[in-house]
């Protein structure tokens, strides 16, 4: 028996478009607590969703959206604060493009019981799901933007990688959890407005191309040094100053830290339409 025109309409399907903030938590921050960000690095993220209701409270949605992450060094860190001076002269930035492929659960908080012309006018939930991701972050000199996973700028791409002690090369396909909290607000019949902030927990420590420490130099090309360590950029005479000697561009010291995978912010507006249900009723013989 097909499903009545009540149920049909109570389990309604929406497209939404969003448009959204991007930041990101890693190595290029102002400070290594989680929660520090820096607002001007922030960046675009458009995205469009399907979401289908299937009970009360319940819903799925599968999104597709891209935007940029940002960090940089000069402008996140602050030369006067001991705790942030080294990362300001060690002068690595980067830009990082993600496209994301995700599906999610959505747990409304108050149910809703009705057809969709009953829904709520204010509608709180939150989310969880599963993500797919490709991203690919870039240095940038002047005019030129140059693809950091292709150098192997922390040793990835030497000879005899495994035995000079260097990590395999970072895949630019990942996956991701995304989980957060968003409300919606109804404006008609079929469309609401809303607002959602959600994270997204990585399993790499390289959106930003920054984890482990430096590499030979001699065990990079030439390119790769260049992005490798880029302190001397900004500070000419920064390698024979007592206080920083032998802290850049030398094998064995910290380029970054490895110990928690970086995460990237989604937070935003969206617009979403109501496809209105076909509320046929079914024919018998």
């Amino acid at each position: 028996m097909m499903p009545s025109a009540a149920r049909q309409a109570k389990n309604y399907n929406t497209v939404s478009v969003h448009l959204n903030a991007m930041n990101y938590f890693g190595d290029l921050v102002p400070k290594t607590s989680f929660t520090s960000f820096r607002f001007g690095a922030t960046r675009p993220n458009l995205g469009i969703s399907y979401m289908h209701r299937f009970a009360p409270r319940i819903s799925g949605r599968v999104g597709l959206s891209y935007g940029r992450i940002t960090g940089n060094d000069q402008k996140s860190t602050d030369n006067k604060d001991a705790d942030a001076v080294y990362r300001y002269n060690r002068n690595l930035s980067f830009r990082n493009d993600i496209v994301e492929l995700s599906a999610v659960g959505v747990l409304d908080l108050f149910e809703n019981r009705g057809t969709y012309l009953k829904r709520r006018d204010f509608s709180p939930y939150v989310f969880a799901g599963v993500a797919g991701y490709y991203h690919n972050p870039k240095g940038v000199k002047g005019s030129e933007v140059v693809a950091l996973q292709t150098l192997g700028t922390e040793g990835q791409k030497s000879n005899d990688r495994a035995a000079k002690g260097y990590e395999k090369p970072y895949s630019r396909a990942q996956i991701s959890i995304p989980f957060g909290l968003g409300a919606n607000y109804r404006i008609n019949r079929q469309m609401n407005i809303g607002y959602e902030i959600g994270w997204r927990k990585t399993f790499t420590d390289y959106l930003d191309d920054v984890s482990g420490n430096y590499a030979d130099q001699n065990d990079l090309s030439a390119k790769a040094q260049e992005y490798a360590d880029r302190s001397a950029e900004a500070f000419p005479l920064i390698k024979q100053d007592p206080k920083f000697r032998g802290s850049y561009g030398v094998k064995g010291q910290k380029r970054g830290t490895n110990n928690e995978d970086d995460w990237y912010i989604v937070s935003g507006f969206h617009l979403s339409y109501i496809l209105i249900p076909d509320t046929k009723s079914p024919k018998f013989r």
